[in-house]
């Protein structure tokens, strides 16, 4: 029993002790988790975070992905599309899945980037000795490249095992020939131009943020689960342009061009009712016979009009009351001496009416009429410009629109000749787009609108902004005035200097131009070829500006030989009542078949991964939308979709591969 008791205190001893030296060792480390709060209380933070946290970790922008920006019957005009990088972490790798994968590795890289299998092998077994974290292997894949490399050997392990990194990002694509870059521009953060600068802020999203941990001296590599803010993608904007009348534009301009192996030339289609701006087209000449879209001379230059102006100027005495239909101007030989300046005509001379005057493009006709009434107080003329804007640099989302410039009484190079010099096109200078708008007020009766080009921004199907139509000036003139005006560029057509392009199936209002420019330098003459004007005249429903410049003059330089015609086939093709300038195939029963000149175009819209019908619809609207929605599209032909695989109503996950059939 003693012996009971003996060994019942022993273990009773034993369990006190290791009881009191757990107790003890739970006191220790509460007083050193105690010690280590109070020396992190007294610590500099800031240091800490200089020396350990700022040097290793960073924060780094995760990039939103641009709006896209689209023609107005929803055309894709450019898109945002995910490009790859891919980076490999040797460190991650394990040796003998290296090992036992890279001879079959380098066989698959050597097949995807035509290089010889040692050519890899030497540059993976480096970066592996050097245990590189951060080796970039390829750079700018698309989704099927990205596709097919990520399941090689190795690869197919993915981050942790296999160190197989990828960087998404995001690439701006043009997603139509129609449109070059001069038209739709860029945004590249340091400058804007076109219509992607013009939209920026709509289109640029919020970017977002995500963590980096330091690699080496210069190499970061992103923390993948770590984002501390998501990006919020662009809006997508909606321009006003008109792909099929664009495109019936860029085509006529470009034949002419070649035609006449002129340097550049524009075109402005403007809707007349809304400002509208249906078409815009600029083509320079790279070399012979080859013409891009890669500046737009239709803001960014200005230019004296030459006859052109001559609209401008008698539209001022026509509202003044100083001319009427029943003026007369005698034109003399057609040769006139003014305050030292000899003016001259090249359409005869004789007696001209007020409507003789712009349908024979008469220098002296314009001339005469406008000194008569404004030598002795030119700033009433002036005033009228003013009122029209003329002199205002104009407010467009467009950015780099270059300022006009007119001669006044102000200027250091006035004269008494400077005002008969404005009568018919010289002393001044405007970008093309301010004249197309004049014109257009014409059209309009009189009521100018300032020209548009968002139609509406849309977000997640919502739209969010539409524009209307703002006006400039209520009443540039009196109803009668312009009357007169549209009756005379009327007859400019019917019976003047661009009768070449008369039709009786459309009625067209219009004034040819032909200016000489860069005469101060020596060499050959250079001439600019015009045509303004709308149609149709009695109901006008386009404005249109045609500038052709410097065409070899051996071939022609007259506005109305050398862009009177590129005028003429645009509104053939864009309004058309009876045939003009239209393919036989195109006519049912001596009408027009618009159906078979319009390009079908829709915005795609996918529900529940479902596969819509894209037959018959065009391929390069529809193939950007799918890859960009991260779809798989392997396509033969081009033109129309005639044939798709998964069929209309099959489900389609995100990494499904879809197959189009194309053909003309």
């Amino acid at each position: 029993m003693r012996s009971q008791n003996n060994d019942y205190e022993k273990k009773r001893g034993n369990a006190l002790k290791w009881g009191y030296l757990f107790v003890l060792g739970a006191f220790v480390l509460f007083v050193v988790f105690l010690g280590r709060i109070l020396v992190l209380q007294n610590t500099n933070v800031q240091e800490f975070e200089d020396n350990y946290i700022s040097k290793n970790y960073r924060e780094a922008k995760l990039k939103a992905a641009r709006g896209n920006l689209y023609a107005s019957d929803g055309s894709i005009l450019a898109t945002t599309v995910m490009r790859y990088d891919v980076y490999l972490d040797f460190k991650s790798m394990r040796d003998t899945i290296y090992s036992n994968n890279v001879a079959a590795l380098t066989d698959s890289l050597s097949k995807m980037f035509d290089k010889p299998r040692s050519y890899f092998r030497a540059k993976l077994d480096a970066q592996n000795t050097k245990n590189n974290q951060y080796y970039l292997l390829a750079k700018g894949l698309d989704f099927d490249e990205y596709d097919r490399i990520r399941n090689f050997p190795i690869f197919n392990k993915g981050k942790n095992k296999g160190g197989f990194i990828v960087e998404r990002n995001f690439h701006r694509e043009l997603a139509t020939v129609q449109i070059g870059s001069g038209t739709i521009g860029a945004d590249n953060g340091e400058s804007k131009s076109g219509l992607e600068g013009a939209f920026s802020k709509f289109l640029t999203g919020i970017d977002g943020k995500r963590l980096e941990q330091r690699i080496n001296s210069s190499q970061w590599k992103p923390i993948d689960y770590w984002k501390v803010q998501e990006p919020i993608d662009g809006q997508d904007v909606y321009t006003t342009l008109d792909l099929r009348i664009q495109d019936i534009a860029h085509s006529a301009l470009e034949n002419q061009l070649i035609k006449f192996d002129a340097d550049h030339g524009s075109v402005v289609v403007m809707e007349v009712a809304t400002g509208k701006v249906k078409a815009m087209v600029n083509l320079r000449r790279t070399e012979p016979g080859m013409y891009v879209d890669a500046y737009n001379y239709t803001v960014k230059d200005a230019q004296e009009p030459g006859s052109t102006f001559k609209t401008v100027s008698l539209l001022a005495a026509m509202d003044d009351g100083f001319i009427d239909e029943n003026t007369k101007v005698n034109i003399g030989n057609g040769i006139w001496n003014y305050a030292g300046q000899r003016i001259t005509d090249g359409h005869g001379g004789g007696t001209y009416d007020v409507s003789d005057v712009l349908a024979k493009s008469s220098n002296v006709g314009a001339a005469k009429l406008i000194t008569a009434h404004y030598a002795d107080k030119p700033e009433v003329f002036i005033d009228h410009l003013k009122r029209w804007k003329m002199f205002d640099k104009m407010q467009i989302e467009l950015p780099g629109i270059a300022k006009p410039s007119i001669q006044t009484p102000q200027s250091k190079r006035w004269n008494k000749a400077t005002l008969a010099s404005l009568a018919y096109g010289y002393s001044s200078s405007f970008p093309l787009l301010q004249l197309v708008t004049f014109y257009n007020g014409i059209a309009n009766k009189g009521k100018m609108v300032k020209p548009l080009f968002i139609d509406k921004i849309m977000k997640d199907g919502n739209t969010l902004y539409e524009a209307k139509p703002e006006v400039m000036v209520k009443k540039m003139a009196s109803d009668k005035a312009i009357q007169m005006m549209t009756s005379a560029l009327t007859k400019a057509v019917e019976k003047g200097t661009a009768k070449s392009i008369y039709t009786p199936n459309l009625k067209i209002a219009g004034k040819t131009g032909t200016a000489r420019i860069l005469y101060w330098l020596p060499g050959p003459m250079r001439y600019q070829a015009s045509f303004a004007g709308f149609y149709p005249s009695d109901n006008p429903k386009y404005t249109c500006f045609v500038v052709v410049n410097q065409p070899d003059t051996s071939k022609g330089f007259y506005g109305g030989s050398v862009s009177a015609p590129v005028f003429k086939e645009i509104a053939g093709k864009t309004f058309l009542k009876t045939p003009l300038n239209v393919e036989k195939e195109m006519l049912v029963e001596h009408k027009v078949n618009l159906n078979k000149m319009v390009v079908p175009s829709v915005k795609l819209n996918v529900r529940k991964d479902s596969m819509p019908n894209v037959v018959g619809m065009i391929g390069k609207n529809i193939i950007p939308q799918l890859e960009n929605m991260g779809y798989r599209v392997d396509y033969k032909g081009v033109g129309k979709i005639k044939g798709q695989f998964p069929a209309e109503g099959a489900y389609i996950g995100k990494n499904q591969r879809i197959y189009l059939e194309l053909q003309n």
